[in-house]
């Protein structure tokens, strides 16, 4: 069992008259890489600020290995920072950058340089020392960024954004780089981002944000699989959110058609939300399947092509490595383990949630 190693208790943070955390909760543990997910404004970033240090809860407390330490300054927490903008010194070379912080620590020449090899050496850039940063590449004062915040060997990395100017190929490499680091460093990761591949990719564990609440928090496969709320479903991967009914146990309907599942406990037609992933419906022959319809639009993205296809009324989504042309006549169809059921919202807390969909 993992050891939990950060502790947000009932935080509370608002800008002017702007809530951006309202009672917020969250337990990191030990050698866990957790991906905060969600919009612009969501909070996520404001809560990486509150466990580095740099802003302080209006309400709550911060705790790390049981100590409280939310008046604890930055400077003084087992926590590192790699932002963004990655704030490399340009009047100094890569090696000075890196040993930046040690130097602040009073460690002897010899330490130091002991250090920063082993640092570059870690984000494969060694014999980079004498480099200025203005001659690497994005990729590479990225991983500057890094070094400089292993050699001062926190128990915590935060990361801000910090793959964000990269291009797409840069930004890829750098996952598995992460999670490289991660597994060789034993370090704890608490990772922001807006981007879902990147937090489907590296994280141990995903927590979904909206409107300074956790959404939904779990595995990456947890997490795009089983959907707790219309706003996960939407914000995780492509979706097609239908309204539908919840005849009993094992039946809803969606589009005036009954289609078995596998949900139970929802009551005896009940309005729920029904989601079913692109890639998890079936084209067949007309007649095949539970809906007839027509593709009506059809693009190839490289991996697949992604149709649109009207039956039942409804738009569907769909994700297929068959190219179905326009105007084309299908049915669609689903398997019972594929069809994701989710309550309607009561609360104005939820219907406030929903809305921002």
């Amino acid at each position: 069992m993992k050891q939990s190693l950060i502790e947000l208790k009932n935080i509370t943070k608002a800008f002017d008259d702007n809530v951006v955390l309202d009672d917020f909760s969250l337990t990191v543990n030990e050698n866990e890489f957790i991906t905060l997910l969600g919009p612009s404004g969501c909070g996520k970033t404001t809560t990486l600020r509150i466990v580095g240090g740099f802003e302080r809860p209006d309400s709550g407390r911060v705790f790390f290995e049981g100590k409280d330490i939310t008046d604890v300054p930055p400077n003084k927490r087992h926590i590192n920072t790699v932002f963004q903008k990655y704030a490399l010194f340009p009047h100094m070379n890569v090696g000075d950058n890196v040993a930046f912080g040690l130097r602040i620590k009073g460690m002897s020449d010899s330490q130091i340089r002991e250090k920063v090899k082993y640092g570059l050496k870690m984000v494969n850039l060694d014999g980079f020392e004498r480099r200025r940063i203005e001659s690497l590449s994005g990729g590479q004062q990225q991983r500057v960024a890094m070094a400089r915040a292993i050699v001062n060997e926190p128990k915590v990395l935060l990361l801000d954004e910090p793959l964000g100017a990269l291009d797409l190929k840069l930004r890829q490499e750098m996952h598995y780089e992460l999670i490289r680091l991660k597994n060789e460093l034993g370090i704890t990761f608490i990772y922001v981002t807006h981007d879902q591949e990147e937090a489907l990719t590296m994280s141990d564990k995903v927590v979904v944000m909206n409107g300074g609440y956790i959404q939904q928090m779990g595995t990456p496969e947890e997490i795009y699989n089983e959907p707790e709320n219309a706003f996960v479903a939407d914000f995780i991967g492509d979706s097609n959110i239908i309204d539908g009914t919840m005849v009993e146990d094992y039946n809803v309907r969606i589009c005036d058609t009954v289609f078995p599942c596998i949900d139970e406990g929802f009551g005896r037609n009940r309005p729920v939300d029904v989601v079913i992933r692109p890639e998890d419906l079936i084209i067949g022959k007309p007649g095949q399947g539970k809906l007839d319809g027509e593709v009506i639009h059809n693009v190839f993205i490289g991996v697949h092509y992604e149709m649109e296809i009207l039956a039942g009324g409804y738009e569907w989504l769909v994700q297929n490595t068959v190219s179905f042309p326009v105007g084309t006549k299908v049915s669609l169809d689903v398997l019972p383990e594929n069809i994701q059921i989710m309550h309607k919202p009561k609360s104005k807390e939820e219907e406030a949630i929903e809305t921002d969909v």
